[in-house]
């Protein structure tokens, strides 16, 4: 039956397996908000869009689905730009629907307006489109969910005038067939077993699109080594004797790669942020496995490339591999060697917070899922902290926004009910989105949020000083954040040293909502 596009729009992403949006209504588009119920989708409201965009991030992260936000026009979608562009970044899958001005050119000084609403979200997402019509609308939605199935996952802003919204409209079209993704079959992957076959010292590089759970034995099958970027840790597994882990950014590393005599990279964009230097390091031959042409094609000139999802590539190499003798040119003891000298520039680089993230490892079940906030405690956690499990720590590696963390954690809290979600965050991008903390007690979400206070912006400040740089406007006043935490309903605690953090940190996992756990350098 007829019903206003708005609410067409909510059952139609029911109906492609939408449960839960992340927004904040207005009167521009409340009638997006018409037909939520009636549809069965749950809806979480944020204290402010940039959280619903994050927690909508969070969400996808931990789902596998795409996440999806309802905002308004105009400063609604300006504020949801930041975490639009941090799941552009890291390759999200996230659909944001906006409301927009019936007509924006002709007459000024109304409500919610801008110069160009699409052409600025188009700035930070796959593409941004404007709907005239309710089909335009659907076939725009169906477009989005068929491109976050068959390429590499990104943002889509799609916005709908209000006029549009609120006419009534046909009910949007029953699902279509999901398209089917080409697959790699073992004859595919010949060129690279030719290489497995001459190679002592093959090594492997995982990436965030690393989707399957066969790399294990692959590895141990091809007895090869591997490195993972910071989004691809848990590929190995724990323990993993040939594992250089997260460990890329380190200088050394590049010497690792350069004494390989084949290396293949898989689902790594292999970009600034996972290397912070301008080139690999190999000698040998690069093979590349991506879905995303313009990687594949970028300055580390693969000499094999496969434009092919991870897990199809794994299932088929894991097949062609099988009567593979494994190669010997990689020793356990040279891979703990090199991890153990790396991880003591890590902690000479920032002294003090290796042991406290050991102690915080070692308090949380091996299965949490943890997001983190630009902070030096994360940047030391994400290259020493082993993971046991692929896609369970998530952080802003690519655009880097502060504020990520908490409302980021609350979306993966409400994918994962009933299992472990945590969120680390420093003390100045905690300000960024502390709000969002009324959206956890409103959920009730047992997440333990452990709040690195050094009492200011330390990687900045660092940074000054090695750059001969007074350091200035590096400190901020801070409140006491444990009093803040339980204004907004949140229970805490002040950790006095690492066992009383341990203790606090468990205890969370079983609490009746989130509980901000306060750390500081002088826990030690």
């Amino acid at each position: 039956m007829k019903r206003p596009l708005g609410a067409q729009i909510s059952h139609m992403l029911r109906d492609r397996g939408v449960d839960v949006i992340f927004g904040i209504p207005g009167v521009h588009n409340q009638e997006m908000y018409r037909g939520i119920e009636e549809a069965g989708i749950t809806h979480v409201l944020a204290r402010h869009e940039q959280g619903a965009g994050f927690m909508a991030d969070g969400y996808a992260r931990a789902s596998g689905k795409p996440g999806v936000a309802y905002v308004i026009t105009g400063p609604g979608l300006c504020n949801i730009m930041t975490p639009m562009g941090q799941a552009y970044s890291d390759s999200v899958p996230m659909l944001v629907l906006s409301s927009c001005l019936d007509e924006a050119q002709a007459q000024r000084g109304q409500l919610h307006q801008m110069k160009d609403q699409r052409a600025a979200a188009d700035a930070v997402a796959d593409w941004s489109a404007q709907a005239n019509t309710a089909n335009a609308a659907y076939g725009l939605l169906e477009r989005a969910f068929e491109e976050f199935e068959l390429s590499r996952p990104r943002p889509k802003h799609i916005q709908v005038p209000i006029a549009q919204l609120e006419a009534d409209a046909d009910p949007a079209p029953f699902p279509n067939q999901p398209a089917l993704r080409t697959q790699v079959l073992p004859p595919d992957v010949a060129p690279v077993v030719s290489l497995l076959n001459i190679a002592r010292r093959p090594l492997f590089i995982l990436g965030g699109g690393c989707r399957s759970n066969h790399w294990r034995q692959i590895l141990t099958q091809l007895g090869a080594a591997c490195f993972t970027t910071y989004a691809g840790r848990g590929m190995a597994g724990l323990d993993y004797a040939l594992d250089f882990g997260a460990m890329l950014p380190r200088p050394g590393s590049a010497d690792v790669i350069a004494s390989a005599d084949l290396v293949i990279a898989v689902g790594a964009e292999l970009g600034d942020v996972d290397l912070w230097r301008s080139t690999l390091g190999h000698t040998a031959n690069l093979v590349r496995v991506d879905l995303d042409p313009e990687v594949l094609s970028d300055h580390h000139r693969a000499a094999v490339k496969i434009q092919a999802d991870s897990d199809s590539f794994a299932r088929s190499l894991w097949a062609a591999t099988e009567s593979t003798k494994p190669a010997n040119g990689w020793t356990p003891e040279e891979v703990a060697e090199a991890r153990e000298r790396w991880r003591a520039e890590v902690d000479a680089e920032r002294p003090g917070i290796v042991p406290v993230a050991d102690a915080l490892r070692t308090a949380m079940p091996a299965d949490t899922l943890i997001y983190s906030d630009m902070t030096q405690f994360a940047y030391v956690a994400k290259e020493v902290w082993n993971s046991a499990y692929p896609h369970h720590w998530h952080h802003p590696t690519g655009f880097g926004t502060l504020g990520y963390a908490l409302p980021a954690g609350i979306g993966g809290a409400v994918a994962r009910r009933g299992k472990p979600t945590a969120v680390i965050a420093g003390d100045y991008g905690f300000h960024y989105t502390m709000q969002e903390l009324g959206v956890a007690v409103e959920l009730g979400l047992s997440i333990p949020i452990i709040l690195w206070d050094n009492g200011k912006l330390k990687e900045i400040e660092d940074s000054m000083v090695r750059g001969q740089i007074a350091p200035n406007a590096v400190v901020a006043r801070n409140p006491d954040f444990c009093k803040l935490a339980e204004a907004f309903g949140a229970l805490s605690a002040a950790p006095t040293n690492l066992d009383e953090m341990q203790n606090a940190v468990r205890a969370a996992f079983d609490a009746a909502g989130p509980t901000l756990i306060h750390v500081t350098p002088d826990i030690l």
